[in-house]
This record gives structure tokens, sequence and C-alpha cells, in this order.
């Protein structure tokens, strides 16, 4: 071993060739499972570097990088879808594609991810193991997390620990930000149809008042998390959608309302979830209503592995020093597909800061003027780059 390389300062030298990168994707913005142009750039530039690819999951790619000296397998994760935004960001390099945008940061976490492998290569060498890079698709949409999975993307070489990062508009650039256990919220998805029955406006003795029975619903809903929910637990009932009558004489005979529950406790989960099907079927009954429930298993809650956690905390403050590191004292009640990964192997999620007033309005994730300052993308690459190189080392 000629000891572990400079990620960081190689990470600077090719900080022009990464930004490209990111705006490159960012002005080709698809959607999940329509990443066709994103999966051919990747794949072309991992089989530059000497890593083999294949296909997974759709519009996925999995690139392996066999490193010259044996070991366990690391892998790293970057998604790679865009959302339906328009962007009114202004800048150049803005999206091509009316509606769609990079507004969570996929785009970064794409080119960070070629920089890590880039560093990576150069090393391979002296890689102790291998590295497997997940180029996911669909992590905004019904996920991808668990179509890889279920591909064999952790096996043959086996995974035995996974990273991932997400950009962050609330950590200065410069930083990167990690917790260890509960950090991310579980999902359940749900759509509900109240039938009532219809009646002229002026007789609504005759009928039975979908929307008056659905807005009982949804106000009740807000009861169960202030009065359900252990006060020092954190769960979340948000009804998004309500659409409901045509005519404004008549009483709609059916109203629908779509949101969706995140809960931190896997028991809280199964609570909630109980409670919702109670509270909407009651409050209908007793109206004299019907309730057709449909309570989807979204995401799971995201759990960060207390130990590999610590590897990646002294990973990166090694790289960048422990001023850097920003402490993150509370959970999100955000979704993230790469806690599917956690279920199955050990590993950490952490946050990159690319928040920068001087350059770029800092605005939150899914925002329509959403941008970053480029400086962090190289930390980015060196960070991933660190973590696989300290996990791999570890387990020697």
């Amino acid at each position: 071993m000629t000891g572990t390389p400079d990620f960081l300062q190689e990470a600077q030298k090719i900080k022009d060739e990464i930004i490209q990168l990111r705006r490159t994707i960012h002005q080709h913005p698809e959607l999940g499972q329509t990443e066709t142009e994103t999966q051919k750039l990747v794949e072309a530039y991992l089989r530059k570097l000497g890593i083999t690819t294949r296909r997974i999951a759709g519009t996925g790619v999995l690139g392996l990088l066999e490193g010259g000296k044996p070991g366990t397998t690391v892998g790293l994760r970057a998604d790679m879808d865009a959302l339906k935004i328009q962007e009114r960001t202004g800048v150049p390099y803005a999206s091509r594609r009316p509606g769609i945008m990079h507004a969570c940061g996929h785009d970064c976490h794409t080119a960070g991810l070629l920089g890590a492998a880039k560093l990576l290569a150069a090393a391979k060498a002296d890689v102790p193991g291998n590295v497997k890079f997940f180029f996911q698709p669909d992590e905004e949409g019904s996920g991808g997390a668990a179509p890889m999975i279920a591909a064999g993307g952790l096996e043959n070489p086996q995974v035995t620990a996974m990273f991932g990062a997400h950009v962050n508009s609330g950590i200065p650039a410069g930083y990167v930000g990690m917790r260890p256990g509960k950090y991310y919220a579980a999902s359940n998805p749900f759509d509900i149809t109240i039938r009532g029955v219809g009646a002229h406006g002026a007789h609504p003795d005759l009928g039975v008042d979908a929307i008056a029975v659905a807005c009982q619903a949804v106000g009740a809903l807000q009861l169960c998390i202030s009065r359900e929910t252990d006060p020092v637990d954190a769960a979340l009932i948000s009804v998004c959608t309500f659409h409901a009558g045509n005519q404004r004489n008549a009483l709609a005979d059916e109203a629908v309302l779509t949101g969706i529950i995140r809960t931190l406790d896997p028991k809280t989960r199964i609570k909630t979830v109980a409670a919702v099907r109670r509270i909407v079927d009651g409050i209908a009954g007793s109206f004299g209503a019907t309730a057709e429930i449909n309570i989807h298993e979204g995401y799971p809650g995201l759990i960060n592995d207390p130990a590999m956690t610590e590897l990646a905390r002294r990973s990166v403050g090694a790289l960048l020093g422990e001023d850097k590191l920003f402490p993150i004292t509370q959970p999100s009640l955000g979704t993230e597909d790469f806690g599917i990964f956690l279920e199955h192997v050990k590993g950490c999620f952490y946050q990159i800061g690319v928040a920068n007033p001087a350059k770029t309005p800092t605005v939150s994730l899914h925002n329509s003027e959403f941008n970053v300052d480029e400086d962090a993308l190289p930390i980015l690459s060196a960070a991933h780059s660190q973590v696989a190189w300290d996990y791999l080392l570890s387990a020697i």
C-alpha cells in the first residue's frame, strides 16, 4: 500500500470536469424511469475509467471497480431523476426541457459520484477491495433502490456497506452533516374516496354530502397527530389533494383525497396507519357515507448505522477538518429510499452543504429557483472516495 491518496486535492484538480458533468445533466433532466440520456452519459464516463458497467432496474447503471488489493466490497449511491418543476433560476445552463428540473440536486449527486469514480479508479492498484457505484433511477417516484436490489445489485461481489449523500441548502458550502440512527421518515402514501349520495343543493336532507364528510375527516386526521402520537415522537399526516363535485347547486356524491403519512418510529408507523383507517371509516359511517381507503407501503425509514456514521465522520473530519462537520441534531420527516439499502447492509447517508448566498439564492429543495454553490461538488466526490477507502481499509 502506497498510502491514502489526497482525495480532496485530487478532486480539486478535476473540479471543472465535475461541474461540467453536473451542468450537462442539469440541462437535460429526466423524470424517473426515463433517465436514458443520463444512463448513457454515466456508462460512457465509467467505461473510459476502466470500470465495468451493467444496466439495472431499467434506467439504472451499476459500475464495478475491482481494486488491486484483496478485500470486501463497498457501495456508493447517487440518484439520477429530476422533478416536474419549471426551472426559474435564470442560469445559462438551465433546464432545456419545459416543466422538468433538477430541483432536488440529483444532478449534483450523479456528477459527484462520477467524480469519486475517477478518483478511486486513479488509485485502483491500491484499492483494498471493490467499489460498486449505484446510479439509481426514480428516487422521486416509486423508488429505484428496491429494483436495484431485486436485480442483484448488492451481490457478486457482495456489498457489505453502503454510503450515499444528499446536497443540503440548509448547510453552508464546505461543510458535511451527519447524524447516527433515525434520520429520514418512513412513508405511507394514501388514496381515500368518500362516497355519499348526490342530491339537489336545496335538499341536502335527501343526500349525503361527500364534501362535508371529507372535510370532517381531514380535520379529524390532524387531531389524530396531536392526540394519538407521543409528543416526543414525530408523525405527520398530510392531505395534499382534495377533489369533489362538478356542479354548484348539487351535493357531491364523491370526494377523493390523496396524501401521505410520515413517521420516524416503526411502531408509530403501524399505529398511525391503523388510526387513519379507523378515523376515516368511523366518520364516513357516522354520516351515512362509505369510505374506500388505500394506504400504500412507501419508503422505510432511513436509519444510519452508528458505527458506519462514526467511520464516515472520522473520514470526513480528516479530509476537511473537524470544524467542517455540521451537527444534525434532529431527524427529518422527508423520505429517501436509500433507507432500503440500509435494511440490507449497514451504512450511512450524509449531507453535503451547498448554501452560499453570495453566489446563489438560498432556497429549499423542490423549489423552482433551487441552485447550488458548485464549489461543493469536489467535496462531495472527495468525501465519497475517502469514506469508501477508509471503510475498505477497516474491513481488511
